[in-house]
């Protein structure tokens, strides 16, 4: 059982990385989609997990959804914490990724709407949720978080 010294490190690292994605959010709201687009002028799903990753956290990510599904160790939808990675499979042959923010909200580059938070229970996302996953790095963002 952890001590309650551990549980208040964890709860007040989780709320800095909550803090730091809203304020990602933020800055990138709006922004448009591009496939293939890594800066504000346009960009994809996966550069914008790398981006915020690299810039935010300094944690290095693969460029694609196929490299990034591959990092980490898959978790229950039921164990979300911010900075979780979440999949989706919209057809047989896309996929799609966003940052866990907190409460039921992610944050994603929509190729509809470009850069936004989205609810995760949300219909369409529920029909194609693929899995979620925590990068070994991402654990690494507790401590970070916690030493600034």
């Amino acid at each position: 059982m952890r001590s309650s010294l551990e549980h208040f490190m964890q709860s007040v690292s989780l709320a800095d990385i909550r803090e730091t994605l809203l304020g990602e959010a933020s800055a990138w709201s709006g922004t448009p989609y591009r496939y293939g687009g890594e800066t504000r002028a346009g960009i994809d799903c996966s550069a914008l997990v790398q981006r915020i990753y690299r810039d935010s956290f300094d944690v290095r990510l693969p460029r694609t959804t196929a490299g990034q599904v591959l990092e980490g160790q898959r978790i229950a939808r039921d164990e979300l914490q911010p900075g979780d990675l979440i999949f989706f499979r919209p057809s047989r042959r896309d996929r799609h990724v966003g940052i866990y923010v907190d409460n039921g909200m992610f944050l994603h580059a929509s190729s509809s709407s470009g850069v936004r938070m989205s609810k995760l229970d949300n219909p369409y996302w529920i029909s194609h949720y693929w899995q979620a996953r925590r990068p070994e790095a991402a654990q690494l963002l507790v401590m970070r978080t916690a030493s600034r």
